[in-house]
């Protein structure tokens, strides 16, 4: 019988040498592949923030009033945002919202050993202009519909022409109702978030209660009311109102941006006094104003009445 020995260093070396090499092919196409992908979904990276700031850029325009040349709008903030190569942009407005498409050619490194040369990676994005329905007003003040209505015609805010709005009960333009208060007891502040000189509502809300008397809020400082001189802040509008005294309450119909101008409420509440002795009000102007969702303390809903505040977000 033959006498199997060990086998030689030699033929383990050439065994070893012959795997390597059928397997050197599929071992350079998996880092082919690995490496061109990742390139591709990096790239895909790339066009969706150029997406996404393309169509808050059109949405930003378009609830200023304007929607300009999207398509140069598009262009021009998607190749501001690829780090690297360019892209195309293809904007669609639809309604209050607008979808932006953009797609790149990414040429591949080593795929085209396989025979694929490049690739073409895509993204979309769709931003939003709509109105708030609920949120966090800096200052704890509404207003009703009909003092919006007569300083704005009824329609969109569209000028700086500033008017004094007064609080209920010496309010002359009729907005307060045969009582002269909507809600006795109640002129016009709304309850504070404990601590806080802010007031949180909502248009689902069946009522949204008084902070009753014509004093400013206990929680409110000097401080709170001068950081919006000059300056705007958004506020419920409200369309009816209830109840009495510490259960006056209003329901909240929409919201609506207003630039302060002067005011003139109790005590050291005063600058720029639009009245004086017994009278309370505020003077400025409603104004058409958006802010981004992420800035902003409301959310919003395409549903929501359209009173010239409106909020940019993106939802896709």
């Amino acid at each position: 019988m033959r006498r199997l020995g060990p086998r030689r260093a030699g033929e383990d070396r050439g065994a070893v040498g012959v795997m390597f090499a059928l397997l050197l092919v599929p071992l350079l196409v998996c880092t082919a592949l690995v490496v061109d992908i990742g390139s591709a979904y990096s790239a895909r990276r790339m066009l969706q923030s150029a997406s996404d700031a393309a169509a808050l850029a059109i949405a930003l325009d378009c609830a200023n009033g304007n929607c300009g040349n999207i398509n140069t709008t598009a262009a021009t903030y998607t190749n501001a945002n690829m780090r690297s190569g360019t892209a195309s942009a293809t904007p669609t407005i639809s309604g209050n919202s607008v979808t932006v498409r953009t797609s790149s050619v990414v040429p591949y490194l080593f795929a085209p050993v396989i025979g694929i040369k490049s690739t073409v990676a895509s993204a979309q994005s769709t931003a939003v202009w709509i109105a708030p329905t609920e949120g966090t007003a800096s200052l704890p003040l509404a207003f009703s519909w009909c003092s919006f209505k007569s300083q704005t015609g009824g329609g969109l805010p569209t000028g700086s022409v500033t008017s004094t709005i007064y609080l209920p009960k010496t309010d002359n333009t009729g907005c307060s109702g045969p009582t002269g208060n909507p809600a006795p007891g109640g002129f016009g502040w709304l309850k504070t978030n404990p601590g806080t000189c802010t007031a949180t509502s909502s248009t689902a809300d069946a009522k949204t209660y008084s902070d009753p008397g014509r004093s400013v809020p206990s929680s409110c400082t000097v401080e709170n009311f001068a950081e919006y001189q000059n300056d705007s802040v958004l506020l419920p509008i409200y369309d009816y109102a209830g109840g009495n005294g510490a259960n006056a309450w209003y329901h909240i119909y929409a919201y609506a941006a207003f630039n302060i101008t002067g005011y003139s409420f109790t005590g050291q509440y005063k600058w720029n006094a639009p009245c004086s002795g017994n009278d309370s009000c505020i003077r400025g102007y409603f104004l058409q104003y958006v802010e981004p969702a992420a800035a902003s303390h409301f959310s919003c809903h395409a549903s929501a009445p359209d009173l010239g505040a409106r909020v940019i977000t993106l939802t896709a």
